[in-house]
């Protein structure tokens, strides 16, 4: 849902709040100054407000509830029931330490709440290197995309799905990860670390994984995505593989005329084609099996572990991503982050 949809100014009209309460699937909207929180309105103060005699042209200044509940990030489902059952309010703002609204829980979403047992694996110990100045003293991960780093974007959007278990793969500027996530309390997510002494790869940080018993997510740290993993684990179970690969597809227009020649004469010309190709998005779902064939502490990248796997005669699977995807890789990808968050 879109918090931005559901603000509302003090002085905005009563007719303004009633086309904002219920577009985005809760029943109030926020009432907000510079950021701030400072109440809700929802149908029954408007109600109300008709049967006293108000207009719809009227403010909601004096109408709108100024002490409404909030609640924290990390206030636990059994607590949101409590509350609820007590007020008979069922959606609920999210304050962070600066009075800021970032998230609405909704009792109806959360009794739908899925909540799944495979353990996510993100890689997040690169350089970032081209990203220049920006990653000198930050690593990417932990670049913000709009107030919030990138790494806490993606734990929150897989909390969001019903994914609660977390291992980060950390080397550059470790502990600025670690100090901010700690071990996930704050998120109501659980977090482990695997600490690389050195560059190990993609797959070969994979050779530190422990316990793991169930089909597990493996991404990269700098991608944001509305990918469905449900889906995709599900997809990834019935093919019966060893690995599933999620594949997009990635145009590439070349700038000249090409020409098809057969005996020297030129039998057809084609001005700047566009060629289609299927590359890897960044993401993986792997069986434990897996983890047999990456030795440990030694360098490995995940198009080499395929190929191992490959000359296995093991089944991988492919998954092909319709969803929105981007790879923070370069400072226009940066930015069109920022955008896209933005809209």
């Amino acid at each position: 849902m879109s918090i931005e949809k559901l603000k509302l100014a003090k002085n905005a009209s009563i007719q303004e709040a009633l086309k904002i309460i219920g577009s985005e699937r809760v029943r109030i909207a926020l009432v907000v100054e510079n950021d701030k929180f400072l109440g809700v309105i929802s149908d029954s103060n408007i109600r109300r407000a008709l049967l006293n005699g108000k207009k719809l042209e009227d403010s909601i200044e004096t109408i709108y509830t100024k002490n409404s509940l909030t609640i924290k990030e990390n206030t636990s489902k059994e607590e949101l029931l409590k509350l609820a059952s007590q007020t008979d309010i069922y959606d609920f703002p999210v304050l962070n330490s600066e009075n800021e609204v970032i998230a609405i829980k909704s009792i109806a979403s959360i009794l739908k709440e899925k909540s799944f047992e495979n353990e996510v694996v993100l890689m997040v110990g690169g350089l970032g290197s081209r990203l220049g100045e920006l990653t000198k003293n930050t690593p990417k991960p932990m670049l913000k995309i709009g107030k919030k780093p990138i790494l806490e974007n993606i734990v929150l959007n897989f909390k969001e799905q019903g994914f609660k278990k977390f291992i980060f793969c950390v080397n550059y500027k470790k502990e600025v990860i670690c100090d901010y996530f700690q071990e996930g309390k704050s998120w109501g997510v659980e977090i482990s670390y695997i600490k690389e002494k050195q560059k190990l790869g993609t797959a070969g940080a994979l050779s530190l994984v422990k316990n793991m018993k169930k089909s597990f997510i493996v991404m990269n740290g700098d991608i944001l995505t509305k990918l469905d993993f449900d889906q995709l684990i599900q997809e990834h179970k019935k093919s019966k593989a060893v690995m599933s690969v999620v594949l997009r597809e990635f145009e590439h227009q070349i700038p000249y005329g090409v020409v098809k020649i057969s005996n020297n004469d030129i039998k057809d010309i084609e001005e700047k084609p566009m060629q289609k190709f299927l590359v890897s998005a960044g993401i993986y779902v792997l069986e434990p099996e897996v983890l047999k064939y990456i030795k440990k502490d030694v360098y490995l990248d995940m198009p080499n572990l395929i190929k191992r796997l490959l000359d296995k005669k093991l089944k991988i699977n492919s998954y092909i991503l319709q969803d929105y995807w981007i790879d923070i890789g370069r400072l226009e990808e940066y930015e069109k982050a920022i955008i896209d968050a933005n809209n």
